[in-house]
């Protein structure tokens, strides 16, 4: 694709969550002996305009809302424009860093969390996803009894995990990105070819995803990843990952993705063409979600 791919992104976030952490008054909320730490729950996320290996970009952040035990974060990418590139909503837990148990903010952090209030833009709010509350459907068994397309399978590494030996948040989509192919083949759909003209140069990128971490395996865990087509238009296929645990049949995290065409020459979105709509109707799993 020639750009960041969503890996890139998501392990780009975490680091802003530790960077917010800081300012809320946690600056050591991802070290190890850290006896408070704060854990991502969900994630929204846009990709809004594309970024090349190398390229110069800032992070903002803010809070948009705080509950007892939890808070709605706000993380906005940018390139050195100003133009927004990529945007997190990311619902975390205050929790202790051994057993991931919920407890009250102290008064210290919500007076910090005022001080670093922010709206959601509407670049960054949600625009093909629902972000209503979701009871996950995701387990090994429901990914068998719909027969998903299973995209990868293997066992944590060490080298995968974050300081706590927990799966760094970034290995869920890395791993979908690695095996999604499987899913789409190798090609994605695109306009006819002209006569007289090569055949265009597409490829498929990610606009927007939801991502719900359920359980955080830790190294030799294993994970299967379920995969399967959830609605498809004129411009756009909606996909379900799901990362689970092929021993205990628990779910690790779901994900919901809206995915496109993009002629890699021009740098845009194309149409999947009626004859390919057809094709990814037939791949339907009625009723799938996260």
């Amino acid at each position: 694709m020639g750009h960041l791919n969503v890996r890139f992104w998501v392990a780009k976030s975490f680091e802003g969550i530790a960077g917010l952490a800081a300012q809320l008054g946690m600056p050591r909320a991802f070290t190890a002996g850290a006896e408070s730490t704060l854990v991502v729950r969900e994630q929204h996320i846009r990709f809004l305009r594309e970024a090349r290996a190398g390229a110069g970009l800032i992070m903002t952040g803010g809070v948009v809302e705080m509950g007892e035990t939890d808070a709605r974060l706000l993380l906005v990418i940018r390139h050195l424009s100003g133009e927004p590139a990529a945007t997190f909503q990311v619902v975390v837990s205050h929790v202790t860093s051994t057993d991931l148990r919920a407890f009250p903010w102290p008064a210290r952090i919500r007076r910090a969390a005022d001080a670093l209030r922010v709206e959601i833009p509407a670049y960054a709010a949600a625009r093909g996803l629902d972000l209503a509350p979701v009871q996950p459907m995701a387990s090994h068994a429901k990914a068998l009894e719909l027969n998903l397309t299973r995209i990868g399978m293997g066992v944590i590494a060490p080298a995968e995990c974050d300081v706590f030996g927990r799966m760094r948040g970034e290995m869920f989509i890395g791993r979908v990105s690695d095996g999604v192919n499987r899913l789409f083949g190798e090609t994605r759909p695109g306009p006819e070819p002209v006569s007289g003209e090569p055949p265009p140069n597409i490829g498929g990128a990610v606009l927007e995803y939801r991502v719900l971490h359920l359980d955080w395996p830790r190294a030799g865990d294993s994970v299967e990843l379920r995969s399967g087509f959830a609605a498809v238009e004129a411009r756009t296929r909606r996909v379900m990952h799901w990362m689970v645990d092929p021993v205990s049949g628990r779910a690790w995290a779901s994900a919901e993705a809206v995915v496109i065409s993009f002629d890699l020459d021009a740098r845009k979105v194309v149409d999947i063409p009626p004859a390919a709509q057809a094709v990814y109707r037939d791949q339907l799993t009625p009723g799938l979600g996260l």
